[in-house]
Parts: C-alpha cells; structure tokens; sequence
C-alpha cells in the first residue's frame, strides 16, 4: 500500500453544517452560517454573463477583483492576498509558517478548522481555553514563545458569537512580538453593531506584523462560490500570493464579488435584517431562560454541556439543524423569521421537556 503521512491517522474530517428534513418536508439548515438571501439580480445577472467564459482560465490575479476591494476599504491593491473562501487564506498562512517546531496560537473553541489546518501544514497547535466565552487575550500572550510564528484572533469568535473591544485588542496587539503574524478572522465583521469592537482594517495600518482575514461567504451571500481575501503589508500579502494554488478564485467567483461590492449598500439593507432578528431571537431565547451571551455575527451560541446532543437531535425533528459541539454547545445561525421562529418554538419545547 502507498505510505502517507501519519497525522492523516489522527486527523477528524472538517464537518460541515448539514441539512434535515421532517417527513412533511419541513427542513431549515440553521447550521452553516449562511446568509438566509440568494444572491441579488444584480450579481446574478454578473454570473450569468461570467458563464460566457468559463472555458476560459479566469484571470489568475483577479486584477479587476483586487482593485475593487482595495477602492472599497481604502488599501493598496499590493496589501490584498486572495483565496477561495477566507478558510482557504487561512490554509496559505499556515503554509506561510509552517516549519517543523514552529507553534501557532489560537483561542479554542474557536473555529474548527484551526487546528486541521495547523496539523495539515506540520505546525503544532497551541490551545488557549476561552475565558468564559470571550478570548483570554492575557492568557494567550503569555503563550507565545520564541517558537511561536502566527497567532490567530477569530472576532467576533466563531462559534461564540462574542467579539473583543478595542482597547483590550490594542492592549494585546501591543504585547505580541513583531516578528509573529497576528491574523484578525473577521468573517463576520458586517455583523458587528458594538462600535467599541474594533475593524481590523483600521488597527493593521500602522501594524506590519498584523493582517485581516474577510470573506464574501457570509454577509454577502456568495458561500457557494468561495472568495475570501486577506488585507495585510506587502510582506505579509506576498507570502500569501506564493502559496495560492493557481486559478484558485474561478471566473464565476471572481465576477459575482465584484458586483456584490457594486451592490453593497442594497446587500447591507439585508445584513441589518439579519442583525434584527439576531435582536430577536436571542431576546426571545433569554425570555425563555436560556444564557445566551451577546453575539456580534450571525449566529447565536448555547453552552449546553451534555446536553448538546439531545438539543441538536431535537431541534432537528422538527426540521431545524443546528451545529452541535458534544459536551460543549450548539451554534445556531440566524436565518428568515420562519426558520427562526421554528427553531425558537423547538428551543421552547426543549426547555419544558
């Protein structure tokens, strides 16, 4: 038989949000954070035209792409690094780092495929306990070491939902050598409605060691497509680019961001939907007695304990999935009111149960 490496052996498959459905057809995938609205006319009349093309390479620079973010958020283009979904960037940075020995810190739980990515890439993982639900930021610089190479900050935290103010950051950006990488995962920055949480485009300026992940997977609506990029100094987006498998971000892609950043104000329109009913759902959670702690992205987080799978397999006979971390808690997105009105109906079963 062919030898592979051994920590394939030990490595868990990602588990991406699945789907159920009830024997009357019943079924609301409240499980992978995705945005409950299809792709504006605007943006599939974009990908309808970028079919015309698709027996064509698509432009391996994403020139068109690159410019567009860099006009949007005010960055040189050269400070852009692309990739297919902001996972896959975040696959490029462990490459970027990844020697034997090296170590990469990170909160845990945060997002899941932190430490696959770490063990793909040969860089040893090191875990640092949340504080409740938040970032332990102090207990995290005390971890670094000089064999510390990056350290990843998810905020708002995937799957807790809770996100770090600025002056705490600011506190911990400062402490971090300059010579380890600190990656802002802000995948769900849209949904942040607390203005002391800081935008990490902001705090990279004057910071070269520091560089901001962002997707076009969640609050616009392209999770199907897989674009995220990466803004940070030209150092840092070069040795990005160096890894990225080439045609990695496709025609179809490339074209259908574009025009949602042409689209952004009509697309915000439906992230603040989405940010009301967040409002709503975790008021009527909390009114009906569970802890729900304040959530910046576009989910809400239950710390159930052993618990989590009764929850999970509840909510899901009555067609709602939700995302269950056993002996810890279940990540449930916000999708339209219906979705989320079966989900509260089926928390509320749950808790009288």
């Amino acid at each position: 038989m062919p030898r592979f490496r051994p920590i394939l052996d030990t490595m868990p498959a990602y588990r991406p949000g699945k789907a159920v459905m009830t024997s009357d057809g019943r079924s609301y995938k409240l499980s992978s954070n995705e945005s409950p609205y299809e792709p504006l006319p605007s943006v599939v009349a974009a990908i309808a035209e970028g079919a015309r093309l698709v027996n064509r390479y698509p432009d391996p620079g994403a020139v068109e792409l690159t410019e567009a973010i860099a006009g949007r958020f005010g960055v040189p283009a050269e400070h852009i690094a692309l990739g297919a979904g902001s996972v896959t960037v975040a696959q490029q940075l462990f490459e970027t780092v990844g020697d034997p020995g090296v170590e990469v810190v990170y909160a845990w739980r945060s997002f899941e495929a932190y430490p696959l990515l770490a063990d793909l890439a040969g860089v040893t993982s090191v875990r640092v306990p949340l504080a409740g639900e938040d970032h332990d930021l102090d207990a995290m610089a005390e971890a670094i070491t000089d064999r510390t190479r990056m350290v990843f900050v998810c905020n708002p935290n995937n799957p807790t939902g809770t996100a770090i103010r600025e002056r705490e950051l600011v506190a911990f950006l400062d402490r971090v050598p300059r010579d380890v990488l600190v990656v802002l995962d802000e995948a769900y920055r849209e949904y942040v409605r607390d203005e002391s949480v800081p935008d990490g485009l902001t705090l990279y300026r004057d910071r070269p060691n520091v560089c901001v992940l962002r997707t076009f997977s969640k609050a616009y609506g392209l999770a199907g497509l897989r674009v995220g990029y990466l803004v940070g100094h030209e150092p840092v987006a070069a040795a990005v680019r160096k890894t990225i498998i080439p045609f990695a971000v496709n025609q179809l892609a490339q074209v259908a961001a574009v025009a949602s950043l042409a689209a952004e104000d009509e697309l915000l329109e439906r992230v603040e939907r989405v940010v009301k009913e967040r409002t709503r759902v975790r008021e009527a959670l909390i009114a009906q007695g569970w802890e729900v702690p304040p959530t910046e992205a576009n989910f809400v987080w239950l710390r159930l304990g052993e618990d989590t799978m009764d929850f999970a397999a509840a909510c899901a006979v009555e067609g709602v999935a939700v995302r269950p971390f056993a002996g810890e808690g279940a990540r449930v997105s916000i999708g339209d009111p219906e979705a989320n009105d079966a989900f509260l109906a089926a928390a509320a079963d749950f808790r009288k149960a």
